[in-house]
């Protein structure tokens, strides 16, 4: 793949000024114009698990408990939790003064339907809902979980970094889980405007004069959530030329994932500056549709699991400097506790011959296989392109469709066969900080119909999993990841791709950024 070639002559496209609205000059500086890093067509953090979402839900939503950078559990919209009864019942107490934007309280009851729907969907809500004896308010200001055994996990599980528990009001906490909210009303620092969204090509935010910060410096996702810009607007900008173009005229403020084939040219501009803010590194993920074949078939999927070679994946995403780059032929995040690489032998095939070998003898009977890529999300677009290459260079019947990022959204969700508008194969990306203990690892669940999109089904890596909730000590712990490792990487809900470096961009008279697990606009503003 020769991706770089796409990109001549972005250097002179940034010398052209895009066309904008005029802005006052204290609006402008009021206002923080952001280039996302993907188009925003569903505004459910419970019916989605896409980051462009989760990113969203933090500007409107907040949260009961919230991560440090530490990933350390810290009271948020609780001011503070009581656990008792022999560790069996836990009852928060919310901070006094919340509001929704609708201008109404926040009450107990809006957290209990929202902690419920929230837990129908997600994979560490779901090992949570499991234990749930009870879940009640008691008053407006307090709800208590009664447990039928310890669950120590409980606060971190709410305040996680990917997907966790946004509260919103009880009347849309009561939609089904499975149906998209419509209704973007919260209680965050935030408001989203509905009636300027566009899909696919503008979102924005205002600040919520009720919202109450608590008084603590920010710490990864913990702390005060001050909002100090007066709106946040996103503009989707799919082709990168135009989005360098923006950056270095000063048209745009904040770019979340430039590509990385540009970041020489940001450097080069005195006005611009180059960071990483995630704390974590982003991991690839290639994920099959174990409902239909030809993916059913496990000897399918390991063929393609010995072709992939993580370093040609990486090199085309984050070009041949190896320090923009990591290999983890592991199902956790590399350099965690539970990092291992027992029974990881499949990934270091690295060898067409050998997997085209293994799909003659899979019984493979040339069945299509369908690979939806997001155009406009080049990051993930170009680990679909290297896959797409693979399977076809091993034999496999491949179909790409290319589409928006929504439209991947949406299809991905569709459990049909490929004849009928299903898929086979996806990617998509996640943080280290998301991959690092089974509870919260979305891609190795593997309950079948309650799975992340794929519905891969294993009763022995759901064995394992909840044997690690209940680990007497640490040595058990690594064991037990271990053995998850091992099994996940013999009938794989998934192929790690490794792991890159995504900085962001910004622009020198915006204030205030500072390193999170997810991109977050709080305690931002410009000078």
């Amino acid at each position: 793949m020769r991706r770089r070639d796409t990109l001549k002559g972005v250097a002179a496209a940034a010398a052209l000024p895009l066309a904008r609205p005029a802005l006052a000059q204290g609006q402008a500086a009021r206002t923080l114009r952001v280039v996302p890093q993907a188009n925003l067509t569903s505004l459910d953090p419970v019916w989605t698990t896409a980051v462009v979402t989760r990113n969203h839900a933090y500007l409107v939503y907040d949260q009961i408990t919230a991560v440090d950078a530490n990933n350390t559990p810290r009271p948020q919209m609780a001011e503070g939790w009581v656990v008792g009864n022999d560790n069996r019942e836990w009852t928060f107490t919310l901070r006094p003064g919340l509001r929704f934007h609708d201008n109404e309280a926040v009450r107990a009851a809006d957290c209990v339907a929202s902690i419920r729907r929230w837990m129908a969907r997600d994979t560490f809500g779901q090992a949570l809902n499991a234990q749930v004896d009870e879940l009640s308010a008691l008053d407006d200001r307090r709800f208590r979980f009664r447990l039928k055994k310890p669950f120590p996990f409980l606060a971190l599980a709410m305040g996680k970094s990917q997907n966790p528990c946004f509260i919103m009001p009880e009347r849309i906490a009561a939609t089904d889980p499975f149906q998209q909210i419509r209704d973007a009303t919260g209680s965050g620092p935030f408001r989203f405007l509905a009636g300027e969204w566009n899909p696919g090509q503008r979102a924005v935010w205002a600040k919520f004069d009720g919202y109450v910060p608590r008084q603590e410096a920010p710490d990864g996702l913990a702390g005060g959530r001050v909002p100090r810009l007066d709106r946040v607007e996103w503009t989707v900008i799919s082709d990168p030329a135009t989005a360098a173009s923006a950056m270095v005229n000063g048209e745009q403020d904040y770019w979340e994932y430039p590509l990385h084939d540009l970041l020489p040219l940001m450097r080069r501009s005195r006005e611009l500056v180059v960071e990483q803010r995630l704390l974590e590194g982003t991991y690839g993920v290639l994920r099959f549709n174990h409902l239909h074949p030809p993916f059913n078939n496990l000897a399918v999927r390991r063929a393609v699991a010995m072709a992939v070679n993580q370093e040609d994946y990486l090199r085309a995403v984050a070009g041949d400097d190896p320090k923009g780059w990591g290999v983890c032929e592991g199902v956790f995040t590399c350099g965690t506790t539970l990092a291992s690489e027992e029974g990881s032998a499949i990934l270091r095939t690295r060898n067409i011959e050998a997997a085209r070998a293994a799909l003659r003898a899979s019984g493979y009977a040339g069945e299509k296989v369908v690979l939806i890529t997001p155009s406009d999300y080049p990051q993930i677009n170009t680990l679909s392109l290297v896959t797409a290459d693979l399977m076809t260079r091993i034999g496999l019947n491949v179909e790409v469709v290319s589409a928006d990022w929504g439209t991947v959204i949406q299809r991905r969700a569709s459990r049909e066969p490929v004849e009928r508008g299903g898929w086979s194969v996806v990617h998509t990306t996640s943080s280290g900080s998301d991959l690092s203990v089974p509870t919260i690892h979305l891609f190795l669940r593997a309950n079948g119909p309650n799975a992340w999109f794929g519905w891969p089904q294993d009763e022995r890596i759901e064995e394992l999993r909840a044997a690690w909730l209940d680990a007497a000590d640490e040595a058990e712990s690594k064991r037990l990841g271990a053995a998850m490792n091992a099994r996940a990487l013999e009938v794989l809900p998934y192929v790690p791709l490794g792991f890159y470096w995504q900085p962001s961009v910004w622009r020198r008279n915006v204030t205030g950024a500072f390193k999170a697990p997810a991109t977050v606009f709080w305690n931002i503003a410009k000078a």
